[in-house]
């Protein structure tokens, strides 16, 4: 058997990969983050054992594994986003390999891809940022060396920051310095679900514009020039005096090249 770390996506049932929405429907045990993941991303299952694990402590989710385990079963266990990040899969990992269980992670659609789509905005651009730091705030415990919020903003780079909401004055207070006050700031609740909503503005203004909306939790801040910008330069990628593999030179303006 194997146990599937599935990225279920932000929450759009239909913003999860083929290949996970084919495991959901053919595992024979599911376990799902309930308190992120809704329950339309389990559509045409068949498993024989369904349970949410959104209420159950780590050693409860590793004895469903291992009595999957022990029966042959096949796990799809489901994340939000992509498991990869904020997923606590690393810690269900090590007890796999301890107790010889084979697993397999299948990536998913980030939250912060979902809100770049929803802010119709390109994360990097040209001479404005080609750097997206995917980080969170500091509250319950404690950030790395070096991790510190103000420690990343001294880069200016595109900033997705986790599980801040409730701490945004001192999160602009950090970046206030980097950034400046003008910078294009947006928080984004519960992006691509049913009750999405959002609110964009500055440094300067985007306390009171989240006040007004009442946000208290499930969002994400995005931070950065990239939001609104107009003044960027083309990308070379595209640019018609440019070659490399697929338009060498003399192909200019050749359609089936690109």
């Amino acid at each position: 058997m194997t146990v599937y770390f599935i990225g279920a996506g932000p929450g759009d049932p239909e913003l999860i990969t083929v290949k996970g929405q084919r495991l959901i429907r053919s595992c024979p045990v599911i376990l799902y983050a309930g308190s992120l993941v809704p329950e339309a991303v389990l559509a045409g299952h068949s498993a024989e054992q369904v349970v949410n694990t959104a209420e159950l402590h780590l050693q409860a989710i590793v004895e469903l594994i291992k009595s999957a385990h022990a029966r042959g079963q096949d796990v799809a266990r489901v994340h939000s986003g992509d498991p990869s990040l904020y997923g606590a899969i690393g810690e269900q990992i090590r007890h796999l390999r301890a107790h010889g269980i084979p697993f397999e992670i299948i990536p998913g659609v980030t939250a912060t891809a979902a809100c770049a789509a929803l802010l119709e905005s390109e994360l990097t651009l040209p001479q404005v940022s080609q750097t997206v730091i995917l980080t969170r705030f500091a509250s319950k415990s404690e950030m790395p060396a070096g991790e510190q919020l103000h420690d990343l903003a001294r880069h200016g780079a595109t900033m997705a920051i986790h599980l801040g909401v409730n701490h945004l004055g001192r999160i602009v207070e950090e970046l206030l310095p980097h950034y400046g006050a003008d910078c294009p700031i947006a928080v984004v609740h519960r992006a691509s679900w049913p009750d999405q909503d959002w609110v964009s503005g500055t440094l300067a203004d985007i306390e009171e514009n989240v006040r007004a909306k009442g946000f208290r939790r499930t969002a994400l801040i995005i931070v950065g020039r990239v939001l609104g910008a107009e003044d960027f330069a083309d990308s070379a990628l595209y640019n018609e005096t440019t070659r490399h593999l697929f338009r060498p030179a003399g192909d200019a303006g050749n359609k089936d090249s690109d």
